[in-house]
């Protein structure tokens, strides 16, 4: 019970306030936002603190986009009464379906200020597709 005295209001609204920003440790994700300039597919993915060489995975498969992070983040908290040490780890990901015509090769990504910037340029004519008709035998 006497660790509990030691703990500052501040201290015991921390879950709730990580709980209002969108922090949900049993459901870890990446907050992102997708958008469309021109023909070109822009998504946007929040990952602070991170290596983006070592910690990020960018792939593309099946007509989709797939962004992983692996994530170790640390915080020390020291006053006069005490010292708190924190830390989280896990992975994360999100997948966005790519727009039709989009070539792996043309895709870029750059991370600058903890935004991850994805880029999927598509041609703005989709070849369509042609449609073969199949016979039916009769046995």
């Amino acid at each position: 019970m006497s660790d509990l005295s030691k703990w500052t209001p501040s201290d015991m609204l921390e879950p709730v306030r990580r709980f209002l920003d969108g922090d949900l440790s049993i459901a870890p994700g990446i907050r992102i936002e997708q958008f469309h300039e021109g023909s070109t597919l822009v998504v946007r993915a929040e990952v602070p603190g991170i290596d983006p060489d070592q910690d990020v995975d960018v792939s593309v498969s099946e007509g989709m986009l797939h962004i992983t992070v692996e994530r170790l983040e640390k915080s020390e908290h020291k006053n006069k009464d005490g010292y708190r040490s924190e830390f989280r780890y896990g992975s994360s990901s999100r997948s966005v379906a790519l727009p039709p015509g989009a070539r792996e090769e043309d895709i870029t990504a750059t991370y600058k200020d903890g935004v991850l910037e994805v880029r999927a340029p598509a041609p703005e004519v989709v070849p369509a597709e042609t449609t073969k008709r199949i016979r039916i035998d009769r046995s």
